[in-house]
């Protein structure tokens, strides 16, 4: 494109005294091109996929990467409420000063034609590396719950100027691709107000629905219309296996944890018992990872008018049910373990407070982060060692499985003990493995599945829900 514009302004035959500021217009609007091409990526064109529409430079060395984060300065960031212009332009900023630590991509438009923002922040933004799991930030879900969309551009600043200087931070971006939506509902925070902690103006999209009650339900149908912004986060999580997610919010002090309904949905709304997963330990640990980090949340004292949680974790439903939550479809349609994070008392405090939420929330955020580095992945693999796609795994006794990507990888967070994984896939022997998790590491398994005889082919019959039946 570039190059055909450089012909045409040299067919021009324009005054030499003249050519000066028309060649930096021509920069420019080179300049603007590629960072349009680059920022206007869908998630249909990211990963696990890899259909990209131009040509990438190659990844860049480690050592590259520390010399680019060294000698970048980043674009400035104030502890104020960023509007959509303000947050897109900071995103494409950031982009643009650290092109190969970060990608920005759109999974949809909101309502009113907004994009839903996505940052990747890695040693490899652009692509997926075979083994490296990814994890994801969805904030501002609720329009008027502004605190979580500004602590996302805030860990996206740290992790960017950080790479070079701070261990953890390395290992982070080094070995996960962390995706930052600062805000899934662009909409609703147009119309909130700064210091309005109460109240639902600003919580709803565009038409007046919750997000957070729009998702298909794994206890009860959920008849609510769908949102748009909802089908297109439902679309992203469906292209990207993501292995670990949170999702903050405000108005209370609290991580939350699935299930958010209950089996004994007739009187829903009424009753206070927890509803636990098959995988209760998991949910409770990262619950505590992130609350104990946090003294406000970890000490569990109460917001005005409401009751305290001890070490700052609750069950959802136990705190109250709730039809349609983002973090159950998470878990039981994608095998993506999801925590809600309600990080404020205040829903929409002042700006001015803003410092003291980064403090309060940074080491939270980033320990939160290396949990996808816990429990067992690998490969599964056919004789001939070819990917097997869409496998069906679950850890023995724990009936929400997950499953494998198209290049056969798998990743389960798991708590330190002995586990047996169990693997079926259509026209495979079924195949069982004991497992040992460390602590301080993931134990790494590849599995290989025997095919069945022609004679006695088995198809393994899938359903919206990822799980086993109970044997």
């Amino acid at each position: 494109m570039c190059s055909v514009l450089f012909l045409q302004f040299i067919s021009l035959r324009m005054k030499p005294a003249s050519w000066p500021s028309n060649i930096s217009m021509l920069a420019v609007a080179c300049f603007y091109i590629y960072l349009t091409a680059v920022q206007k990526i869908h998630a249909d064109e990211f990963p696990q996929n890899q259909r990209v529409p131009f040509s990438l430079p190659n990844l860049m060395s480690r050592d590259s990467l520390l010399d680019q984060a060294y000698n970048s300065g980043p674009p400035p960031l104030s502890f104020d409420y960023h509007n959509y212009d303000a947050m897109t332009a900071y995103l494409r900023a950031v982009n643009g000063v650290y092109p190969n630590l970060t990608a920005l991509y759109s999974v949809g438009k909101s309502v009113n034609g907004k994009d839903l923002w996505v940052m990747v922040v890695s040693f490899s933004p652009y692509k997926h590396v075979l083994g490296v799991p990814n994890v994801k930030y969805v904030a501002n879900m609720h329009g008027n719950e502004a605190v979580g969309r500004e602590l996302m551009l805030h860990l996206i600043q740290y992790l960017v100027t950080e790479y070079p200087r701070d261990s953890y931070v390395r290992f982070l971006l080094d070995n996960t691709r962390i995706h930052i939506m600062p805000s899934m509902n662009p909409d609703g925070f147009e119309v909130a107000k700064e210091g309005v902690c109460e109240g639902g103006q600003g919580r709803y999209n565009a038409r007046g629905y919750d997000l957070n009650r729009n998702f298909p339900d794994y206890f009860k149908q959920n008849t609510v219309r769908p949102q748009p912004e909802t089908e297109f986060v439902k679309q992203w999580i469906s292209k990207i296996q993501f292995v670990l997610s949170g999702n903050l919010h405000g108005g209370a002090l609290v991580a939350s944890y699935p299930f958010d309904n209950t089996p004994n949905s007739l009187f829903h709304s009424l009753t206070s018992t927890a509803s636990l997963t098959p995988d209760d330990d998991v949910f409770k640990h990262l619950a505590t990872v992130y609350a104990s980090n946090n003294k406000r949340m970890f000490q569990g004292r109460p917001c005005k008018g409401q009751s305290g949680f001890k070490n700052g974790i609750t069950n959802g439903a136990k705190w109250y049910p709730l039809i349609g939550g983002m973090q159950d479809y998470n878990y039981v349609s994608h095998g993506c373990m999801e925590i809600t994070l309600e990080i404020s008392c205040c829903k929409y405090p002042p700006a001015s407070d803003l410092p003291r939420y980064w403090q309060e929330n940074k080491e939270s955020l980033l320990k939160f982060l290396g949990e996808a580095h816990r429990g067992v992945r690998g490969f599964v693999l056919d004789v001939n060692g070819e990917p097997v796609e869409g496998a069906f795994m679950k850890i023995k006794d724990r009936d929400v499985g997950f499953r494998t990507t198209r290049h056969g990888e798998f990743w389960r967070i798991i708590l330190p003990g002995r586990h047996i994984l169990q693997v079926r896939a259509d026209n495979y022997e079924p195949e069982e493995i004991e497992v040992i998790i460390a602590e301080d590491r993931p134990t790494h398994v590849n599995i290989t599945l025997g095919r069945l005889s022609d004679r006695n082919p088995h198809v393994f019959k899938d359903s919206s829900v990822i799980s086993f039946p109970r044997t």
